[in-house]
């Protein structure tokens, strides 16, 4: 017999992010595969010394990439290989990624050698810094990637506007729009009020329409990339990660419990299926 459901919330956006670390497109509706939203993080930028893989988690290396924005030239379909991708400078200006000058285009920007590829290195390293500590303390998290995209760890990441709007309560000063914390879905609670409220969804099962399933497993650690420019007018704000360190430090399983700053929470998907804005989430 199939546990009892409440009501939590509606989908309010949806965010696919083609190309890892940088900026995401918003579609209406997803396809949910068992590792996340198909197309999400399917292409990477690769460092061609190091063959390590560019993240935004370490932003005196990385950080200009959110400032690029992509989306697919045309929807990613199952079991077909993905579509090309349209990469916007911060000019305005548009390449494809199949352009011949796209690999050089890319390493002027970020001032070292780098290609971009949906096709994994043979040893995937990927490093992001410590957010607690104020030198430069390298974590490399590669073993944790998701297998057949680059996502860093889990298959969806989930963040409510309870979050949002608890923050703007708490600093009315500062900007904490959705997309700085790069989810993939954002869920109106607004019958829930204000609060962190997703951090008591940890280790429960929710729903999204009537067939998607998704079993929450973590709080969302936050690095450094709330904090730094963004394309869409994203501001750079050093003093988003304080706000969030001072109000929401929670354990983290995944980081042997941990205590790091969160919003959001990472699940993995039981159930696969469509979904689109204003679906009903239900919690058991």
């Amino acid at each position: 017999m199939e546990k009892k459901m409440t009501k939590v919330g509606n989908i309010k956006e949806i965010f696919r992010y083609a190309v890892k670390s940088m900026g995401g497109e918003l579609i209406d509706e997803a396809v949910i595969i068992d590792g996340g939203i198909l197309g999400d993080r399917g292409y990477a930028i690769i460092e061609q010394s190091s063959e390590k893989i560019a993240s935004a988690k370490m932003p005196k290396l990385w950080g200009p990439l959110l400032e690029l924005q992509a989306k697919f030239t045309q929807e990613p379909a199952s079991g077909e290989p993905l579509p090309s991708v349209s990469i916007k400078w911060p000019d305005g200006s548009e390449n494809i990624n199949t352009d011949d000058e796209i690999n050089k285009k890319l390493s002027q920007a970020l001032g070292r050698s780098v290609k971009i590829t949906s096709t994994k290195p043979d040893t995937i390293s990927l490093e992001r810094l410590d957010p607690l500590e104020e030198e430069e303390t390298i974590l490399d998290i590669g073993d944790i990637m998701m297998e057949g995209r680059f996502s860093d760890y889990a298959a969806i990441h989930l963040v409510t506007t309870s979050s949002i709007n608890k923050l703007h309560t708490i600093d009315p000063d500062r900007s904490y729009e959705a997309g700085r914390f790069r989810p993939n879905i954002i869920i109106d609670t607004e019958d829930l009020g204000q609060g962190f409220v997703e951090n008591n969804w940890v280790g429960k099962i929710i729903r999204i329409g009537e067939k998607v399933k998704i079993r929450i497993t973590d709080p969302t650690p936050r690095c450094a990339i709330p904090t730094l420019a963004q394309a869409g007018g994203i501001k750079k704000d050093s003093k988003i990660l304080k706000t969030i360190v001072e109000h929401n430090s929670q354990p983290v399983p995944l980081l042997d419990d941990e205590i790091l700053p969160c919003v959001g929470v990472y699940g993995f998907i039981l159930n696969s299926g469509q979904i689109k804005i204003d679906d009903t989430i239900s919690i058991e």
